[in-house]
């Protein structure tokens, strides 16, 4: 089977899989929150076109991932999917002049919307657990687990397949350069725990500055760091975040 062939059944794989947890976790949704995830919604998609360049990486990382992280833990997996599938759509739309690609955009949907629909899952598994095991953090950490594990490795299997690079090689390069996020994301997802009841202006308000500092602060991190790189060491990451 040839690469492009490999690339073209990887994608469709994804795409199955992200269809079929989505399907589930929509189906098993708890209440709504209209309100609350309105506001998610809005500062998901706004935060999605703020991406950071990853350094030995072709790719972005967007600093929508609280967000999407916080629609998995505080919202039913039908909110969840939607915001992921809207802010991501919104993130991998090119800009002006840009070219769309319809391979790449199939790829990020399915990749986000499985990740986030497996994150979400598994947080309402824990919180509604009535062992000894249950707990908002481990919920929380679960969750932030399954995001991370759930976004990084299909990219790395992508590379894996289009590029014949090793893919525990990729996903060590991503997984070095993305978990310091998502560490961080889980701490804002606790800060917006804390502020579920405040009105959904206040929480835009409260958060959506600190995602900026986040945001400036990568950029002159990653852009320091492409200095040091050398143009050998660099992998392609195709659709990592973009």
């Amino acid at each position: 089977m040839d690469t492009t062939r490999q690339t073209k059944t990887f994608i469709g794989a994804m795409m199955l899989a992200g269809l079929s947890i989505a399907g589930y976790a929509s189906f098993a949704s708890h209440t709504l929150h209209a309100y609350f995830a309105l506001a998610v919604l809005a500062l998901a998609a706004a935060t999605s076109r703020m991406k950071v360049k990853l350094p030995g990486v072709n790719g972005n990382m967007s600093v929508n991932l609280p967000f999407l992280l916080t629609a998995a833990v505080n919202l039913s997996g039908a909110e969840a999917v939607a915001i992921t599938c809207i802010s991501t759509a919104v993130q991998c739309w090119p800009r002006k002049d840009g070219k769309f690609n319809p391979q790449n955009m199939a790829f990020n949907l399915s990749m986000m919307v499985f990740a986030t629909s497996t994150a979400s899952l598994i947080f309402h598994a824990v919180a509604q657990s009535p062992t000894l095991w249950h707990s908002s953090t481990l919920g929380l950490t679960l969750a932030t687990a399954t995001l991370f594990l759930g976004q990084t490795a299909p990219v790395a299997g992508i590379v894996a397949v289009s590029e014949a690079k090793s893919p525990g090689h990729v996903w060590l390069s991503l997984a070095q350069l993305s978990f310091p996020y998502y560490v961080v994301s889980a701490g804002v997802t606790s800060m917006v725990q804390a502020m579920t009841s405040h009105p959904a202006w206040g929480l835009a308000l409260a958060v959506f500055p600190v995602m900026y500092v986040i945001h400036r602060s990568y950029r002159l991190y990653f852009n320091a760091m492409v200095e040091t790189l050398r143009p050998g060491v660099l992998v392609r990451a195709a659709g990592a975040g973009a």
